[in-house]
């Protein structure tokens, strides 16, 4: 796994009411400080990638659909430079990935239906000076096409 990427089982916990799942708690090894929450969706087949941040880590989870995200580790300090990890994570795998900063990252949404998305990073969005670095999700220099591997 790349150097500093962090990963926590989500548990589901249901009842006749409903369902629950803690996300990410303070108390969490995998935590390290608060910037802000949001949510985003991603349409069925669609790519949103590549990008990465200077100063914030991300915490990702899928709560409704399927993503395959992606992380490419470019980072010319890290152990793992040239390195890819890919986690298949929403409603049939709940899992949290911890990206760190610096690593590029991206996701398809790999479900027949919408995928919701949970960010929860460590520093809120600057609108003046995003904290982004992006380049083309099928045009560049990272070794992963986002075709399905089976085809």
């Amino acid at each position: 796994m790349i150097d500093g990427v962090e990963t926590k089982r989500l548990k589901v916990i249901p009842d006749e009411r409903g369902r629950l799942m803690e996300i990410l708690r303070r108390d969490d090894p995998i935590f390290s400080k608060f910037g802000q929450v949001y949510m985003t969706t991603t349409y069925p087949h669609v790519v949103k990638a590549w990008h990465a941040h200077q100063f914030q880590d991300d915490h990702v989870a899928a709560v409704s659909g399927m993503i395959k995200l992606v992380l490419y580790d470019a980072r010319e300090d890290s152990p793992t430079r040239g390195e890819i990890d890919e986690f298949f994570i929403g409603q049939h795998n709940p899992l949290l990935v911890k990206i760190p900063r610096r690593v590029m990252h991206g996701w398809k949404c790999i479900s027949e239906t919408e995928a919701l998305i949970i960010n929860v990073v460590t520093e809120p969005y600057d609108y003046v000076h995003p904290d982004e670095i992006r380049i083309d999700p099928h045009d560049n220099e990272i070794p992963y096409r986002w075709e399905r591997k089976d085809g």
